[in-house]
């Protein structure tokens, strides 16, 4: 899962991540495989004229895929971090580059909602309270957003039962 709970320390806290299929070490093997591959048909026309009209697009596609990929790791490294205490629920977001937006509430005024087909993700995720609603887990499948709502109604529901200290 791309989310898990801390549940050794109180307050509880659930960090959410996107999935990330790609090493670093993956990354560079793929770029590698690629290069080969691309440098093959090259490999025909080493010592003529036709070499230096086919190189910079083979460059030029070569760049793009490691930008691509590049791109699209430091878009994944987004966080969500949720602190749940029985008097104290506080929701941060880490965007990938560098802006952190912070939501907080009472756990006893919070409510859980997931929106099966009325928003722009299938199965929407939101929480509700402070007279605000934000989503979470927004880069989560929707098969993930449906336990995780399972999961954080259930907790919801311990931090409102547990004793005050």
């Amino acid at each position: 899962m791309p989310y898990h709970w801390t549940e050794t320390t109180t307050p509880r806290s659930l960090t959410l991540r996107p999935h990330q299929s790609m090493t670093p070490a993956g990354f560079v093997v793929f770029m590698g495989a690629t290069l080969i591959f691309i440098a093959m048909p090259l490999l025909a026309v080493l010592g003529t004229p036709v070499l230096w009209g086919l190189l910079p697009f083979f460059a030029l596609a070569v760049w793009g895929l490691w930008y691509a990929i590049s791109r699209n790791q430091r878009d994944a490294m987004l966080t969500e971090t949720l602190t749940l205490d029985h008097d104290r629920m506080e929701l941060v977001r880490h965007e990938p580059r560098g802006a952190v937006q912070r939501w907080e509430a009472n756990p006893y005024w919070v409510s859980v909602h997931l929106h099966p087909n009325t928003r722009p993700v299938e199965n929407y995720l939101t929480l509700r309270g402070n007279d605000h609603e934000v989503e979470l887990g927004a880069f989560l499948s929707p098969e993930e957003r449906v336990a995780l709502h399972d999961e954080l109604t259930r907790a919801l529901d311990q931090a409102r039962n547990a004793p005050v200290p």
